[in-house]
């Protein structure tokens, strides 16, 4: 049986998203977006460059849910971008309303899916997507861990002048600015960071990791980053569909690990075709712990607006 993914939100990132799945023939696609027109005309688009590109699978668009019906993943990126000025924070109860009812349709339709949030504020919106769903916490999982590092790895690589590829790294934590780069694991081909360059520079790529979304914002103006929130989102999906087992750190609701309990929060874990797999505890020194327990504060705040909300 072919694989499906559904992808509910047909913006930027959506679209980037669909168009990296086919262009890596992992699955057959279904885009999903309440503007009619929009994601039939995308992803008619996408199947057209098929031939060109050589990819060999299904894209279609809908304004309905009839259509996702079965599928493997579905990824949610639907919600309101953040406009400069605008913190992740002041997109919560907006794209709660989105989140809940994009996630009541998916669940109705594929009650057997691995739901990937990548709306923001990510971790809030796990929760909700949680709760609304039903479903047990290894099939739902935040997308942020792997752009916060990937934008950690870059930052380093330009700094040193060194290949992105032989650059190691591991942010942790809540997606905004209270994430915690794990300075400590950080290694060039396995040359701990500490040793190529000073702790001023250092201390300078964790804040640009930390504003990475606000930078990009800043120029665009009227939108928010697209291509590398879907290129983080595709190595998830793929790492579910073809069983890879990948370690990469994602938000998954933690119940107990790291001393912290009913939240998501970004960890290290292997993701396979069940979903989140195993949760990775790494040893943190005492000011990661802390530094990690005030990302997880700052997820509860958002939470229990949320809460107060759904009562």
């Amino acid at each position: 049986m072919r694989r499906k993914v559904t992808v509910v939100g047909a913006g930027n990132v959506g679209a980037n998203t669909a168009q990296k799945i086919a262009a890596k023939e992992l699955a057959d696609v279904v885009l999903v977006d309440v503007v009619e027109g929009v994601p039939q005309g995308k992803g008619l688009d996408m199947l057209e460059s098929a031939p060109v590109e050589g990819y060999d699978v299904s894209i279609v668009g809908s304004n309905g849910y009839e259509e996702t019906a079965g599928s493997d993943i579905v990824v949610i990126t639907a919600g309101f971008p953040r406009k400069p000025g605008m913190s992740r924070d002041d997109l919560l109860l907006a794209n709660y309303e989105v989140v809940k009812s994009a996630t009541q349709q998916a669940a109705r339709h594929s009650p057997n899916a691995i739901l990937i949030l990548v709306t923001n504020p990510l971790d809030a919106m796990c929760w909700t997507a949680l709760k609304v769903s039903g479903f047990s916490r290894e099939r739902v999982i935040g997308m942020a861990g792997v752009l916060d590092t990937a934008r950690f790895r870059t930052f380093i690589a330009e700094e040193l002048n060194v290949s992105f590829e032989n650059v190691t790294a591991m942010v942790l934590g809540g997606h905004g600015d209270t994430m915690v780069p794990l300075v400590r694991f950080t290694n060039v081909s396995g040359i701990p960071l500490s040793e190529l360059t000073d702790s001023a520079t250092i201390d300078r790529l964790v804040q640009r990791t930390r504003d990475g979304g606000a930078e990009i914002v800043k120029y665009l103006k009227t939108g928010s980053a697209y291509y590398a929130p879907a290129a983080s989102t595709v190595e998830m999906v793929e790492s579910i569909l073809k069983d890879k087992k990948k370690v990469l750190p994602c938000a998954v609701r933690l119940d107990g690990e790291y001393g912290i309990r009913g939240l998501f929060v970004g960890v290290p874990v292997k993701l396979g075709k069940q979903g989140v797999e195993k949760i990775y505890e790494v040893r943190l020194d005492a000011s990661e712990q802390a530094a990690l327990q005030k990302s997880a504060a700052a997820v509860q705040e958002l939470v229990s607006v949320l809460e107060q909300k759904a009562q």
